[in-house]
């Protein structure tokens, strides 16, 4: 369910910390897990006892360094949930908390006092005050949504496990006291309400909640759902029409972009719509897994179609490729390059680790040190490298102007590509 829904589809091709995450939070939880569920634990032995704590410490340290307190929060809530609701802390001795927290600190402090001794201001102080305090009482670069839109975007995120999971919710409710799905809850819950209460909100924030989902729903398919009731067939046909929709869209986008290999999406999309017909049509309790495989399977072509055929062929979407393709055309041995205004991780990728993100005014600087250098400047901090530029004599050559669409911040951008004088 997980490794073919749609969001982390998305997320294993969009170069973020996300799927990095992903995996710290399942290591920390499964370690939890570990401890909570007395059937494992008591198999445990002597070296697992270190062993398991060891990794969820280890697990959270990482999550820390890669995105902050997002695994803090899932794995503190769920703790916290399950404390209150057994009205016991005993068995957060198992975690070894005291030796585990100066793990922690050995982990993470070195980065922190590093990155702190090479900023003007304390980190965690902008993380909060800037990051993550107006997260929660506004929209950040215009991705604020009201509560309740992670639960609509989930019929699509987590397709197609998402169907199951709410065929498998009254059964995951009646079974709310039983430990396993307590712990499962506990994950998933708390850290979800929260992030709904969010102003800021992106499909992906939720995506470390969604192992808990799927082994919630994986549990009640092994117990047997129930047969297709008559209320839930306007809810199977999901399976149907998403990947008959995505199909559209893809034809569309091979039709508008002029794809040469608009038959193989054509292919794509056909193969898509009838594997998620068939797993509406003839689902049953019994052929639940069946059904699932089916889905996946349209979700899997509909995933190649789009990455594959479609999205390459959207350059508007993408203007890192195009800056890469001015520098790696341009002639030049060793080209170099700065960025101000744009600033997607892509593009370090693309052109060359040694690019970094500057300011305008450093960027005329860095044109004048000569050789075959390059500044892509965003068309709204033009007048500052130009002012700049016209104050220390530079000499330089507009390549192109570059106009696309910057996805991240889901507004127009142009960039202007300059090359300095002598460069050849």
């Amino acid at each position: 369910m997980l490794a073919a829904s749609v969001l982390l589809a998305l997320d294993a091709r969009l170069a973020t910390t996300d799927g990095m995450l992903l995996l710290t939070v399942v290591a920390a939880m499964g370690a939890m897990a570990r401890i909570y569920l007395p059937a494992p634990r008591a198999q445990l032995g002597r070296v697992s006892n270190v062993v398991v704590p060891l990794i969820f410490w280890t697990a959270l340290a990482a999550g820390i360094l890669l995105k902050g307190p997002i695994i803090v929060m899932v794995a503190g809530f769920c703790a916290a949930t399950l404390s209150i609701v057994d009205r016991s802390t005993l068995w957060l001795g198992g975690l070894r908390p005291l030796p585990g927290l100066l793990w922690l600190c050995i982990l993470v402090l070195p980065w922190f006092i590093a990155i702190s001794l090479r900023s003007d201001e304390s980190l965690l102080a902008s993380s909060v005050g800037r990051d993550l305090l107006p997260k929660l009482y506004g929209s950040e670069e215009g991705h604020g949504a009201p509560p309740g839109t992670y639960y609509l975007l989930f019929w699509l995120t987590f397709f197609p496990g998402s169907v199951l999971a709410v065929l498998a919710a009254p059964a995951c409710f009646s079974a709310r006291k039983e430990r396993g799905t307590k712990f499962l809850l506990a994950w998933l819950v708390p850290s979800w309400l929260v992030l709904e209460l969010f102003m800021t909100k992106l499909p992906h924030y939720v995506l470390p909640l969604y192992p808990a989902i799927a082994i919630l729903t994986a549990k009640f398919m092994k117990a047997g759902l129930p047969s297709r009731p008559r209320w839930f067939v306007r809810v199977t046909v999901w399976w149907f029409v998403l990947p008959l929709l995505f199909g559209i869209a893809a034809v569309a986008g091979v039709v508008l972009t002029g794809n040469q290999f608009a038959w193989l999406t054509w292919v794509l999309a056909s193969g898509a719509v009838a594997f998620g017909l068939s797993a509406w049509w003839f689902y049953d309790s019994a052929a639940a897994e069946l059904a699932l495989l089916r889905s996946a399977a349209a979700a899997v072509l509909i995933t190649i179609g789009i990455s594959g055929f479609v999205i390459p062929r959207l350059e508007r979407l993408f203007p890192a490729p195009s800056l890469a393709r001015v520098m790696h055309n341009s002639g030049c041995a060793r080209p170099v390059a700065v960025a101000s205004g744009y600033e997607e991780p892509s593009l370090v990728f693309l052109t060359a680790t040694a690019t970094r993100f500057t300011t305008p005014i450093e960027a005329a600087d860095f044109l004048a040190g000569g050789g075959c250098r390059f500044a892509f400047i965003d068309a709204e901090l033009d007048w500052l490298f130009l002012a700049r530029a016209e104050a220390i004599g530079l000499r330089y050559t507009t390549e192109r102007r570059i106009h696309a669409i910057n996805i991240s911040k889901a507004k127009p951008v142009t960039v202007a590509v300059y090359r300095s004088g002598d460069g050849s």
